[in-house]
């Protein structure tokens, strides 16, 4: 199926691997292909604004670019908006007490907060407020929890208006036809193990289907084997210091850079072979290439996006 035909997007990984990247990246390219997008800031410490080069999110949703939308995830703005929808109690009210006893049942009962962050998620699905929600979820650790809030929940509560809330959300989360799990990782030993771990827990503690993998940072094969035997002849003392005078200078640094490119591409292959073995095949593998570039933005964000819409044959 077709990632961006689903209605809810969740995107994770593991801290630094580029998951806000992936997530702005997504959204961009949904509306760039007409779709109506909201990305939702689930994790506080994402910053989409600053890759779509747009003014800071709140959690009323903002025009960012064409087609596409923001928000930030606010859980007692979401608490006053499930109130004032379930049992019509003003926007404008302070919750006072209501908050302070909210916040002690959330400490004591699991899945309380992560609730009001999926459901809201749920409820702009269900409501059609957009062809698209794309949520950078909180990271790889803590994710599985979110997903699973409203099955926790539904154990917890077994009857009243808790429990007939819970339910299609379920309906929404276990369809794979709506809803997807993209998983962003690199080509390194810890975000491979974690992913891998990671997808195991999605697939036997939660029923959101696992989309696809966004492999990001991958090092462009910039030398062929010829050319690497080539390097190495290169580095022979006679020859190196025939190379030396025919240039000019010494050329060890570019023989040395040249060795350490290639050494670093086939430690990062062996990752990926890794990663490809360690989850299941019929789990796409979207690869982004490695972006030499000191700074995150629009540009970068639009050269991710544009590296997906290849991967996935647009």
């Amino acid at each position: 199926m077709d990632l961006l035909d689903r209605r809810l997007i969740f995107v994770t990984g593991k801290g630094g691997v580029g998951k806000t990247t992936v997530a702005s990246a997504l959204g961009l390219l949904a509306a760039q292909r007409g779709k109506r997008t909201l990305v939702c800031e689930v994790d506080p410490k994402g910053d989409v604004s600053s890759y779509l080069e747009a003014e800071p999110t709140a959690f009323r949703p903002r025009q960012l670019a064409p087609n596409l939308w923001g928000m930030s995830m606010d859980t007692e703005a979401s608490l006053r908006e499930y109130l004032s929808l379930n049992l019509h109690v003003p926007l404008l009210t302070r919750l006072g007490p209501l908050a302070r006893a909210f916040d002690f049942v959330a400490t004591a009962a699991p899945g309380v907060k992560e609730i009001l962050v999926v459901g809201k998620l749920c409820y702009e699905v269900r409501e059609r407020h957009f062809d698209l929600v794309v949520a950078d979820a909180s990271a790889s650790g803590h994710v599985v929890s979110q997903l699973t809030a409203p099955q926790a929940i539904n154990d917890l509560v077994k009857v009243g208006l808790v429990r007939s809330q819970t339910g299609w959300m379920l309906s929404i989360l276990s369809d794979p036809a709506t809803t997807g799990l993209v998983v962003v990782a690199t080509p390194e030993e810890m975000p491979v193990n974690e992913t891998i771990e990671l997808t195991e827990r999605v697939q036997k503690e939660t029923t959101v289907d696992l989309a696809a993998i966004v492999v990001n940072r991958v090092l462009p094969e910039l030398f062929s084997r010829g050319e690497e035997e080539v390097f190495d002849a290169l580095c022979q003392p006679a020859r190196a210091a025939a190379l030396e005078k025919a240039v000019g200078g010494d050329p060890g640094p570019i023989l040395a850079a040249a060795q350490l490119a290639v050494t670093m591409r086939r430690t990062r292959v062996a990752h990926l072979e890794r990663l490809r073995a360690g989850i299941d095949a019929d789990v796409p593998l979207l690869y982004v290439p490695y972006l030499f570039t000191r700074l995150h933005g629009l540009r970068a964000t639009r050269q991710v996006a544009a590296a997906l819409s290849a991967e996935l044959g647009y």
